[in-house]
């Protein structure tokens, strides 16, 4: 029995939500997005026959607030667009690595930066292990199967004074050390003060890709601080530059012991953000028009890969080591789809996926770690594997030791397994 107050999740939406049409979005039609998974211009299209059924894949939710909600015409990549890009980067035997680089180090002298990646919370919240580079890196090594995956060992990479500071002067510009050379990053206090101050997003990405290896297709520069890009922004949780092949992600928003505050909703993240009575609650919290259109009540079918993956969500122990367990599912999520940008894949408007655009961390939550169709077609093209062997490497990630009891990777690994049983051979 589940504890009282927690939704049973009874119904699955496998449409968008009422609210997309009065944003004005409407999904591509069956036979553009079936077309935009294969080739265009050659008269071998087998490859969409090796990709799952597209019936499969529900489309995005759209409800009030989301990325496509603000943006509903945003251009869609196809397979063939996405061939066709100039400024997609080729991947070539002497330079198909992907590297991953763990936060820098932080000098004695500005010692005072680690209370930088703290959050300001209550008194009595759980303290939780910060996402490891080495679990991250093992998930993108099955994300991105195909292609080696490494840890990016540079000695000496830390942050370190930029210049002599006072002892009661908050620096404005801290530097980030590599051997001998040293790059100034800007500073800021937090808008919304959860953390004490936050680092320049550009400034990281330009450190990235002085760091980017000879052998490197892509690097991923992780950190533990809170960012910010412009003067407009809050905050940001990462970005790419997919034509400069690297990219920074953030973990400091991800941290489960700020969801309240940042009204997260952990009950209804993936695959639950499909339970139709949250996807009608939320719409009518946030639509403006009087009359909304209904989604249609019809029976359940727990063998698709949807329904079965909702089937195996649990109300979540609000205990250290899951929770910790939470924030790694996140991080891995967003170092995947940033890294996807390096692989010039564009942000998805055909199905729910984990390319969509984001406009807020409630966003973030709703969407699936896999790729739909389309841009899976990308990847498996890119990389050189095949959908059963990428699955099969994230299934035996999910599924390995303490990890499997966390929602969210068992979530993925059921939704994995159903996926591969509806496909031949």
């Amino acid at each position: 029995m589940p504890p009282r107050n927690v939704c049973r999740h009874t119904a699955t939406c496998y449409e968008t939500s009422p609210y997309a049409p009065e944003a004005g979005y409407v999904q591509p039609s069956r036979k553009s997005r079936a077309d935009a998974a294969r080739p265009a211009k050659t008269k071998d299209r087998t490859s969409a026959a090796k990709l799952p059924d597209h019936s499969i894949f529900p489309p995005p939710l759209v409800p009030p607030g989301d990325d496509l909600a603000l943006d509903p015409e945003y251009p869609p990549q196809s397979f063939q667009d996405w061939l066709e890009d100039e400024d997609r980067n080729e991947i070539t035997p002497d330079r198909k690595a992907i590297y991953i680089l763990a936060p820098p180090e932080i000098g004695e002298d500005i010692a005072f930066m680690q209370g930088w990646t703290a959050p300001r919370m209550q008194q009595g919240q759980l303290r939780l292990n910060e996402p490891s580079a080495e679990d991250i890196v093992e998930y993108l090594a099955a994300f991105y199967h195909g292609l080696p995956v490494k840890l990016l060992e540079i000695p000496d990479f830390r942050f370190v004074a930029w210049e002599e500071q006072k002892s009661k002067t908050v620096p404005r510009l801290v530097g980030l050390a590599v051997s001998d050379e040293c790059t100034g990053i800007r500073t800021r206090p937090c808008p919304d003060r959860l953390y004490p101050r936050q680092l320049n997003l550009d400034d990281l990405l330009d450190v990235a890709i002085s760091l980017l290896p000879q052998d490197a297709y892509a690097l991923c520069l992780l950190v533990n601080h809170d960012l910010y890009e412009d003067k407009d922004d809050t905050f940001v949780c990462g970005r790419a530059y997919g034509g400069s092949r690297v990219a920074v992600v953030s973990s400091a928003r991800y941290c489960p012991a700020l969801d309240d505050v940042q009204s997260v909703e952990r009950g209804h993240a993936w695959p639950a953000s499909h339970c139709m009575d949250y996807v009608q609650s939320v719409c009518a919290a946030g639509s403006t028009a009087k009359k909304q259109k209904t989604i249609k009540k019809h029976g359940d079918n727990t063998t698709t890969p949807l329904r079965a993956s909702m089937l195996t969500v649990r109300p979540r122990l609000n205990d250290s080591s899951n929770l910790s367990l939470l924030w790694l599912a996140r991080m891995c999520r967003t170092a995947s789809h940033e890294l996807g940008h390096c692989f010039g894949i564009d942000h998805c408007v055909y199905y729910a996926c984990i390319m969509q655009g984001s406009a807020s961390l409630s966003e973030d939550a709703r969407q699936p770690p896999y790729l739909c169709p389309v841009d899976l077609a990308k990847l498996l093209h890119a990389t050189g594997a095949t959908v059963r062997e990428q699955y099969m490497e994230l299934i035996r990630y999910c599924s390995n030791g303490q990890r499997r009891n966390e929602s969210f990777f068992d979530a993925f690994a059921t939704w994995m397994r159903s996926t591969l049983n509806t496909m031949p051979g």
